[in-house]
């Protein structure tokens, strides 16, 4: 512990941010780092608790007190080596999680807790910045060819891990660029697309091969691959995009948020026009949906130049503070207020979107709304009820729909013969990840459902230790609480 008294000489102090006006000109990252000597305030701030709560907020097992400790003592190596022990990409956790591990923090029973992301995204940067991240191939190949479907976090996690290994691995991306979702459905200005090829040089200097366009089941043949590989592992997301089933649905000007969203980061990466692009500019914008996804279609949309932008929730307010029966170290849903929404956004809670209204040409023009409550009995699932005489109209020239994701699309799983369960993700459990095929394994969004980024990685780091143990036998791949330490 570096500084025993830290947590009650200094106060918790987080990046700030570039004024409104001038962010809302580009879509670069905004936020203003802090000084090497706060950062290091802010590591003292670490309690270094007899029982580290943190760790289990964290899904990766993050040994947060110890890079803390180094942080506040100026060894910023020595913090990088513990960070990367347990979390391959920090640079992407520590500008995207919503950070349970704070919500865990024993400091924060009573005080703020310790500002864990933003002290994980400098040390890394820090790492970069001095060239301590290089790649670092395997002294030893086997024999096994490994295939990967999906380039995402979990899929880029586990490709890392297998190689370490020692395996020949090949990840296939049916999109033209790696990433995912990092790539195609975080908006630049929460994560620049460097901060992803940064990563990737690394990933390809160390013995990776990746394949783009490369749509499994559909342009490459799956059983081309099981005969080329020795194992399969699918991280391929859960994209299934949820709808609204209302009268009006179909009509021009209603758009799904990762549609949006997409399209938008290729026109910033260079690869479309903005005429391809499904603009907000001057129009009434309705955001349905208030998670990360809405958020972000919020802040798209007031870079086009929106005239208006809207969000509906249909869940109720949440409360700034920690709910009652949410106690400390459970992630607690509080108010979330983030920086889109600073951005400009009038946003309403309990509220349902009954049909959608067009003109003669099948163009939107708006929507018409009620608010709803939620009844809560003891034993039974809350039921939503709609307040009568509550009906509104309102004008708007595009609706997009973030409502999140209902599992993965069907194509694998229906060539692969792979079993599917209640919630239409395949089917693997986390004591081996293993699916109902043989020598086929799934993990991420896949297999547990629209989850964070910091799952993601989770998932495929205990992945890539169970298929190389089905490889070879027995693994020496770290799972979540060993506390083996790559050299950075």
């Amino acid at each position: 512990m570096g500084k025993i008294t830290g947590f009650m000489e200094f106060e918790r102090v987080v990046e700030s941010y570039d004024k409104v006006e001038n962010r809302l000109k580009n879509y670069n990252e905004f936020t203003i780092p802090l000084e090497k000597e706060e950062l290091k305030k802010q590591g003292g701030r670490c309690m270094d608790c007899g029982i580290p709560f943190c760790h289990t907020g964290c899904p990766l097992g993050n040994l947060i007190p110890d890079f803390n400790d180094y942080v506040y003592k100026g060894k910023w190596k020595e913090a990088a080596r513990i960070l990367h022990a347990t979390n391959n990409f920090p640079e992407f956790t520590g500008r995207l999680c919503p950070a349970p591990c704070e919500e865990a923090c024993v400091l924060g029973i009573n005080e703020d807790p310790v500002t864990i992301e933003n002290i994980e995204k400098n040390i890394v940067e820090t790492a970069f910045k001095e060239g301590w991240i290089k790649a670092d191939p395997p002294k030893q190949r086997t024999d096994k060819k490994v295939a990967i479907i999906g380039s995402g976090p979990s899929g880029l996690a586990a490709a890392q891990q297998l190689n370490r290994a020692g395996h020949y691995v090949t990840v296939f991306e049916r999109d033209q660029k790696l990433g995912g979702l990092l790539r195609y459905g975080i908006p630049d200005f929460k994560l620049e697309k460097s901060i992803i090829d940064r990563r990737l040089e690394v990933l390809v200097k160390e013995g990776i091969n990746f394949e783009t366009n490369a749509h499994i089941g559909v342009n490459t043949s799956v059983e081309t691959l099981k005969a080329d590989f020795d194992a399969i592992l699918l991280c391929v997301g859960a994209t299934e995009r949820r709808s609204i089933p209302i009268k009006g649905a179909h009509l021009k000007g209603v758009h799904q948020a990762m549609d949006f969203l997409k399209l938008n980061n290729e026109f910033v990466d260079g690869l479309v026009e903005f005429d391809k692009v499904l603009s907000a500019k001057n129009k009434n914008v309705i955001v349905i949906g208030g998670g990360d996804t809405g958020s972000d279609c919020i802040g798209t949309s007031n870079r086009h130049g929106a005239k208006s932008v809207t969000n509906f929730e249909i869940l109720n307010k949440p409360t700034k503070g920690r709910p009652v029966n949410q106690p400390w170290p459970y992630w607690p849903m509080r108010l979330k207020t983030s920086s889109s929404h600073e951005e400009g956004v009038e946003r309403f809670w309990s509220i349902s979107t009954k049909e959608f209204l067009g003109d003669k040409n099948g163009n939107l023009k708006g929507l018409v709304t009620a608010e709803v409550e939620w009844i809560f009995k003891e034993g039974e699932r809350p039921q939503l009820k709609e307040i009568p005489n509550t009906e509104k109209t309102l004008d708007c020239d595009m609706v997009l729909l973030a409502l999140g994701f209902t599992g993965p699309e069907k194509t694998l799983s229906e060539q692969l013969g792979l079993e599917i369960d209640f919630r239409t993700n395949i089917k693997a459990t986390i004591a081996d990840y293993k699916t109902n095929v043989a020598g086929i394994f799934a993990a991420g969004d896949v297999r547990r459902g629209q989850s964070l980024i910091v799952w993601a990685i989770s998932e495929g780091r205990q992945a890539a230790h169970h298929l190389d143990a089905y490889l070879m036998g027995t693994s020496n791949l770290p799972l979540k609480d060993d506390n083996d330490l790559p050299r950075v």
